[in-house]
């Protein structure tokens, strides 16, 4: 075999990929020779929402204080391989439906933790803002004390029902193998751009219903339209697909988010509220004007 200049060896063409070992996690990845076909995009599609789901399976691992901000990272994960199923359509069979609606209920059923945390995270930011009046600086101080002592309890009912999250990590396991399965490989160039064209005009129709009727629902809809677009684009970036990648403007998503989140702290002014009786009418008052500004700030014209 033939040394380079430095005394290395070249691998001769056609040679078989070497293995090299993780030694933190005992992983194996394989190397493929520099001349090897690129995998089909599809298949680059598929490896893009395995990795995702493995990083929901870690995230979901994490303990202590971080269990929090783990749930947080293992919904998103879960959300991007959704948005990755939902490019490959009918294209991959019968069997998407019925794992894309698995990991919807499952990440369903993560989201009392993570409203518990988002609650926190809301009021953190708000208490941010440097033009916040003193009053409502010492009224948000309060309702962060309260949303943080819920979000302590929340965690400790999840440890006590699943600990470790066991029972879910388990079940994604399961369905991170259907995944797998499904048949990514024959995915065609049209299927996934269908996709796109879908989520465009999904986006559209739920931003024209949203300014029209200003209700919170068809607002928070439009945010998760718009949400799934991006994590679409993620994934076709990744997939080395960027031509096919949707255009968006990720500022607007951010703003969605940033309304949504006020309107999560609207909903714990009702009942169940973690926040004192005597607060939670100025807290709603107080979360109600911000989130009209913010809607301002989404409609105003760039």
């Amino acid at each position: 075999m033939p040394a380079t200049a430095d005394g290395s060896q070249n691998a001769p063409r056609g040679a078989a990929p070497s293995a090299h070992r993780n030694g933190a996690r005992g992983d194996v990845y394989i190397e493929q020779p520099k001349d090897a076909e690129p995998r089909p995009p599809g298949q680059r599609l598929r490896a893009y929402a395995t990795r995702e789901i493995d990083q929901a399976l870690d995230a979901l691992g994490w303990s202590g204080n971080r269990v929090h901000a783990g749930v947080h990272l293992g919904r998103k994960c879960l959300r991007r391989a959704r948005a990755t199923l939902a490019l490959g359509g009918a294209g991959l069979g019968p069997g998407t439906e019925l794992i894309d609606r698995a990991l919807r209920d499952l990440n369903r059923d993560l989201s009392q933790l993570r409203d518990a945390h988002a609650l926190v995270e809301t009021l953190d930011r708000l208490l941010r803002g440097a033009a916040l009046a003193p009053e409502a600086r010492t009224l948000l101080a309060r309702a962060r004390r309260a949303a943080a002592a819920a979000r302590a309890q929340a965690a400790h009912a999840a440890r006590a029902d699943d600990p470790g999250l066991g029972r879910r990590r388990a079940l994604l396991r399961v369905l991170r193998a259907g995944l797998r399965a499904l048949p990514w490989a024959e995915l065609q160039a049209r299927e996934w751009r269908d996709g796109v064209a879908a989520s465009l005009e999904r986006v559209a129709r739920a931003g024209e219903r949203a300014r029209a009727s200003g209700d919170d629902e068809d607002w928070h809809e439009w945010r998760r339209r718009a949400r799934r677009l991006s994590q679409q684009q993620r994934a076709l970036k990744s997939a080395g697909l960027g031509a096919d990648a949707p255009k968006f403007d990720k500022h607007q998503i951010e703003r969605l988010g940033e309304a949504q989140d006020l309107t999560l702290l609207l909903a714990h002014c009702g009942k169940g509220s973690p926040f004192a009786k005597a607060e939670r009418g100025a807290v709603k008052a107080f979360a109600r004007g911000e989130l009209e500004r913010a809607r301002e700030r989404i409609e105003a014209p760039e």
